[in-house]
């Protein structure tokens, strides 16, 4: 039976950084085997120069393979030039990895990034999410082609759908519409950060098969709750999501979530067809 693990940190905010929580995720993360680590943005406060040199260093001293995206606290917060023209340069460099369209693609996993920050939009509070139907068919289309069998994740920095009872919203314009299209296409997991509370819930817009799930903060902009990750592991017919929190000293499990893993993408005949776009792919083309 082929099983596997990742852990997926999000919003460490080098800047307001819990430092003993991060040298002690890198300890955890260096003791435990993995096929991937995930972060999924808000790697730095305000995106200063020395908050990326911080953050990039932390990464790099992550084992690998690795995967990072953006989120909305990685926009140069100072200048205005950098947020119109450029906002995700700063990211790149820092990390090596780019903030569209990146993906990462083994036997038994594949993740999409997509980004839902932006360096401006039309609305007063930027820190909210975007999608756009391009990102999202262009998304929808690679992770039809996974390998069958392959745990199939959509990773962005804001949850796609509001979670009820979380300190502060996403708010991501198209974003019920996207999760729609990324559950048709057979995605498992969407993975997120942004709210600093960790949480895995059924997306009831879909079959109930595909799973938002949500990652703590390495900061101390806790909202309530302890610095945290989660742990992500799966076998043929289960995923279980296990965050990690800090009780002062260590990292150790707290809550878990015990997910059922959707059964038509681990056989060819049943997968989606990755020639052809479904439904409501279709209907953005």
């Amino acid at each position: 039976m082929r099983t596997g693990r990742l852990l997926q940190f999000s919003d460490v905010h080098f800047g307001v950084e819990h430092p003993h929580a991060c040298a002690a995720a890198l300890e955890y993360a260096h003791a435990t085997p993995t096929d991937l680590i995930l972060i999924t943005g808000d790697i730095t406060q305000k995106g200063l120069p020395d908050e990326f040199a911080a953050a990039g260093e932390w990464i790099r001293a992550m084992p690998t393979p690795r995967f990072v995206i953006v989120g909305n606290h990685d926009v140069p917060y100072y200048s205005l030039g950098a947020r119109l023209f450029r906002p995700w340069k700063a990211f790149e460099d820092a990390t090596g990895h780019p903030a569209h369209d990146g993906e990462f693609v083994s036997d038994n996993v594949m993740v999409r990034g997509v980004v839902t920050a932006r360096g401006w939009q039309a609305r007063a509070n930027w820190s909210k999410g975007v999608i756009d139907l391009d990102q999202t068919r262009r998304a929808a289309e690679a992770l039809r082609q996974a390998p069958v069998g392959a745990l199939r994740i959509l990773a962005c920095h804001h949850p796609l759908i509001e979670m009820i009872g979380t300190p502060m919203t996403g708010d991501v314009k198209r974003g019920d519409a996207a999760a729609e299209i990324f559950a048709e296409a057979g995605v498992d997991l969407i993975t997120t950060g942004h709210v600093h509370v960790p949480f895995a819930i059924p997306i009831d817009l879909s079959d109930r098969c595909s799973y938002a799930v949500g990652c703590g903060t390495l900061s101390k902009r806790e909202r309530g709750t302890p610095p945290s990750f989660n742990q992500i592991e799966w076998t043929a017919h289960e995923i279980v999501v296990t965050a990690i929190a800090w009780d002062g000293q260590a990292f150790k499990p707290a809550q878990s979530w015990r997910l059922p893993r959707r059964q038509d993408t681990r056989h060819t005949e049943s997968a989606p067809d990755p020639k052809h776009p479904g439904t409501l792919e279709a209907a953005m083309t």
